[in-house]
């Protein structure tokens, strides 16, 4: 789950905002972003601890992941440092604090930028529900979920504490925030560890609805009118975009930049005619035009992953659309109507008018995609530890400093 949190300078004549500051915060939670997500056409950026606040500690942590070195986490009011491993989760419990603590930090950071009149854009990614789950002990037992149940009730009052603080602080006005994930439920991890997608196919690791589509709150007093619904097609990348516009700031010219501004949806209740593309690795496996989505690749995971339990669909075998193989579909592409069929069960026959009429338009969106596609530097694809973090600021403090291993660059492999 995630939060940006934009707090722009009111425009002034005599003092205008300062654009570089704002650009470059924004610029880092873009990059956060991507590198969350795997940066799909190579074009994230390195997943840096961030300085003077939190970063999400276990966003790239799962059965594949790597060993690492220790993970840092700065104080943005003092000048302690510590380790994620040094925050211990009880595994029989499930009882933690580190909510707690990621939600002081939040806290002591918009007070300081109040403090000293300064603009701020703050990402906050809790990952009380990535496996494992955890909760704090005021928490635990309080929900009919389970504990990952009662980790999202510790986030939902969280956040409305963050929301209280800024009311209190009188700057609700003119700070932005937008609630989001950053995938679909890890469906692997469920029911204990992992949330439901309800009736959306498969979950995370996977292009699917359940795996792609989340949900997403934006909250502006005075800007944007409580209770209001919008069916606008968005994504992460949107909110790199979108926080420049709320600055002022145009985006940077010097470079291919994906995500558009959303304020006209979010403020006007304006409908933006975009598509998605859905991307795994460097492949586009499908797009979405409207209502309609067309996968020009499935797969689910492989026959290898699959006989040893890991399951990204559990119950959801759909004849020819789960496959755990890659299988091509670039001639005649599956095609969905998510607003008749969201759970992705029943493609339109290939010889129906709505299918020829539909894969018209999108032929026509994925041509242009791909001829105006500006491929980044790979950033994934080489993985050398050496090149990691191992000697973070403060660790001679501590004694955690460690010498980092002899590099031997290999190419990633990344199964899912």
């Amino acid at each position: 789950m995630q939060t940006a949190i934009l707090s722009p300078p009111p425009p002034s004549p005599s003092a205008p905002p300062r654009p570089s500051r704002a650009s470059r915060e924004a610029e880092r939670g873009r990059r956060s972003r991507d590198a969350r997500r795997g940066a799909h056409v190579t074009r994230g950026g390195r997943r840096l601890p961030w300085r003077g606040g939190c970063w999400c500690p276990s966003a790239c942590a799962g059965p594949w992941a790597p060993p690492r070195p220790p993970r840092p986490q700065t104080s943005s009011s003092s000048s302690w440092t510590t380790y994620y491993e040094d925050f211990k989760i009880d595994r029989k419990t499930g009882e933690a604090n580190l909510t707690q603590i990621y939600l002081q930090e939040a806290l002591d950071f918009i007070s300081k930028q109040q403090g000293s009149q300064q603009p701020f854009f703050l990402y906050w990614a809790i990952d009380a529900t990535h496996a494992p789950v955890y909760a704090s002990k005021q928490f635990l037992g309080t929900s009919q979920r389970g504990l990952y149940g009662d980790a999202v009730r510790e986030i939902d009052d969280s956040i409305g504490k963050i929301l209280k603080h800024l009311q209190k602080l009188g700057i609700s006005e003119k700070t932005f925030v937008f609630f989001t994930s950053d995938n679909g439920a890890a469906l692997i991890s469920a029911p204990k560890q992992g949330g439901s997608n309800g009736r959306f196919l498969c979950g995370k690791q996977t292009t699917f609805e359940g795996g792609m589509r989340e949900p997403a709150i934006a909250w502006w007093p005075g800007h944007i009118p409580a209770g209001g619904v919008s069916h606008q097609l968005g994504s992460v990348m949107d909110l790199f975009t979108t926080s420049l516009s709320l600055a002022g700031l145009q985006p940077p010219s010097d470079r291919q930049i994906d995500g558009i501004d959303l304020l006209p949806a979010i403020l006007q209740g304006k409908l933006i005619d975009r598509p998605i593309f859905y991307y795994r690795g460097n492949e586009m496996m499908a797009v979405r035009v409207g209502l309609y989505k067309a996968h020009y690749w499935t797969w689910s995971n492989s026959w290898e992953e699959y006989s040893k339990g890991i399951d990204f669909c559990p119950g959801q075998n759909v004849s020819g659309v789960t496959t755990h193989t890659l299988e091509e579909h670039t001639t005649l592409p599956l095609l969905f109507h998510l607003g008749m069929d969201p759970g992705e069960k029943y493609p339109l026959s290939f010889p129906s008018d709505e299918y020829q009429r539909a894969m018209e338009r999108i032929s026509v969106v994925v041509q242009q995609h791909k001829a105006t596609m500006v491929p980044g530097e790979p950033q994934l694809n080489v993985c050398d530890k050496a090149v990691m973090n191992w000697s973070p600021p403060g660790c001679e403090k501590l004694g955690k400093c460690l010498k980092p291993p002899k590099s031997d660059p290999k190419k990633c492999f990344w199964p899912h």
